[in-house]
């Protein structure tokens, strides 16, 4: 399998409130993130499970965590809580 389909399979899922923690976090600790969610996602629906992905930056081992519903796409809005602070849509 190729590194890019690889990517696209979730690695885990968690739960809502696992997710929504993880986010807080993520939120609390980085400058800039919370505006950058506001400008660029939308709410998301009620799910008790969401996927979480491994980071597909190199050397980074962080997880993508669901974060909001790209605003204007269709994609999920996804935060690393790895060491490389980046965001995907997925």
């Amino acid at each position: 399998m190729t590194s890019n389909v690889g990517q696209n399979y979730p690695y885990s899922s968690e739960t809502d409130a696992q997710r929504s923690a993880a986010v807080d976090r993520l939120l609390a600790a980085r400058e800039g993130l919370a505006d950058q969610l506001a400008n660029e996602t939308t709410a998301l629906d009620v799910n008790e499970r969401w996927w979480v992905w491994k980071c597909p930056t190199a050397g980074c081992p962080g997880l993508l965590h669901v974060a909001g519903y790209a605003r204007d796409l269709h994609a999920i809005f996804a935060v690393c809580d790895g060491a490389c602070a980046k965001t995907f849509l997925r």
